[in-house]
């Protein structure tokens, strides 16, 4: 993933905390400012059409797996440990996991929830796990024998899922890879390799949703001809959608391991523990509860979810991923209209809940069940109902000036990880907590 890797990957989520995670859509403002601006090669109106799957699938898979996925020790390996180009290539005579394994990743997908898949076909350490004419350093030329994205792409559409492609600029192994910074004539060799390895995932596979560039490490957007290389995928590939990180805006922003509110759409990618790759010492694994929170997060600014797991060398899933979202699923298996149906949520504040909105429907989330009453601070609607969801099981009320009150409620969650509230309300759900500070009524110092 990112080239900042001290930052995005490590350093974000133990600095700020999953509780920052899930919460930095702050009060305001609603968006941030687009990552990248500058030319793009589509239309606002024809990235709608093409986006209109892409907003009703709201949760997506991420899959990590490569050379380093034998190594175990994080997809990073290479570089952070200093590895040898000669030495780190020797782990392609042994990457041969198990076939159709990308089966298994593709059914775990469709039982969490998730909509579609984006998988790496090139990370940076620049061995390619598709069939390529232009590298002998691809799976099928090495001990796997054969086309790993191909394997996947087969999974997927057979799931029902869309089908992403991950492709990494930066390339630790090519010769070119970083003297293209400073030489013209490796720029340009470097630059025809990678648009030509480009054209041949927009080729060789049938229909692709999704580009999603990582890391344009050590070149500009005029260096990678970024613009030409776009029009190059959006002639082969009519419908697809590209991400911003190649430097140009296009189709949607990628904040990486939080979650991050835009005016354009925007898809929040993370892992489930630490690392994207396979890693096999770390054990910090985020819980379905805190996945679930996420989900929830993203789905109320009307963003997107892309939650990573990293296989083993043999392509086999670590146990803790399938735990987890397994777990996440029995909960999306009640609540997935929620996600999938959910519209942009102007209600965001509570210290026990989230929110999600549907036309004049309010959800709250409760993730901190507090017993028998539920309230919700500065609510600017009238309530009209409420009840619980997904059973239908009415829920009493009490509304004053600043707050609604959920009466009567059961004394424990009615689900483990999220329950959740269905509320009624007169028009679009809206908040001003502020009012409350500013306007309720203040007594005497004495009492």
């Amino acid at each position: 993933m990112s080239s900042k890797v001290n930052v995005t990957r490590r350093g974000l989520l133990s600095s700020f905390g999953a509780a920052a995670a899930i919460s930095s859509i702050s009060p305001a403002p609603l968006f941030a400012q687009p990552e990248n601006t500058g030319p793009a090669t589509s239309t606002v109106a024809d990235r709608d059409r093409r986006m209109k799957w892409w907003h009703e699938a709201r949760f997506g898979m991420f899959v990590h797996f490569g050379l380093y996925s034998v190594l175990g020790r994080h997809e990073w390996a290479m570089e952070e440990e200093g590895i040898p180009v000669a030495e780190y290539q020797q782990l392609a005579k042994v990457f041969n996991p198990k076939p159709h394994a990308a089966r298994a990743w593709a059914k775990l997908a469709k039982q969490a929830g998730m909509k579609y898949m984006v998988m790496t076909t090139k990370h940076h350490e620049g061995f390619c796990n598709f069939d390529t004419k232009l590298t002998n350093y691809c799976a099928p030329k090495q001990a796997a024998g054969r086309d790993l994205v191909a394997e996947y792409y087969e999974a997927a559409r057979s799931e029902g899922l869309n089908v992403g492609f991950y492709y990494s600029l930066m390339d630790w192994h090519h010769p070119d890879g970083a003297r293209c910074a400073d030489d013209e004539a490796a720029r340009r060799r470097f630059v025809d390799y990678t648009h030509g390895l480009v054209r041949e995932l927009c080729t060789n596979y049938g229909k692709l949703d999704i580009l999603w560039y990582d890391v344009a490490w050590p070149l500009s957007p005029e260096g990678w001809e970024s613009v030409k290389m776009n029009k190059m995928v959006r002639q082969l590939q009519p419908d697809i959608l590209i991400n911003n990180r190649a430097k140009i805006p296009e189709d949607f922003t990628t904040p990486e391991q939080h979650i991050q509110a835009f005016a354009e759409p925007w898809e929040s990618c993370m892992t489930m523990n630490d690392s994207w790759g396979y890693q096999a010492a770390d054990d910090d694994w985020k819980s379905p509860k805190t996945i679930t929170r996420n989900l929830v997060t993203c789905a109320r600014g009307y963003g997107n979810y892309l939650l990573n797991i990293g296989p083993k060398g043999d392509g086999s899933i670590p146990d803790e991923s399938v735990e987890v979202l397994t777990n996440v699923g029995r909960w999306m298996d009640k609540n997935a209209d929620l996600i999938h149906k959910a519209e942009l949520c102007k209600v965001r504040s509570s210290n026990f809940a989230n929110f999600t909105r549907t036309g004049n429907k309010l959800y709250v989330h409760v993730h901190f069940w507090p017993g028998q009453t539920v309230a919700v601070g500065g609510l600017t609607n009238r309530v009209l109902s409420a009840k619980l969801y997904p059973s239908g099981q009415p829920v009493q009320f009490h509304q004053e000036d600043f707050r609604v009150q959920f009466l009567g409620l059961p004394e424990t969650s009615p689900d483990p990880l999220v329950s959740v509230i269905e509320v009624e309300c007169d028009g679009e759900p809206n908040q001003d907590t502020l009012s409350i500070r500013k306007n309720r009524k203040r007594e005497g110092v004495g009492i």
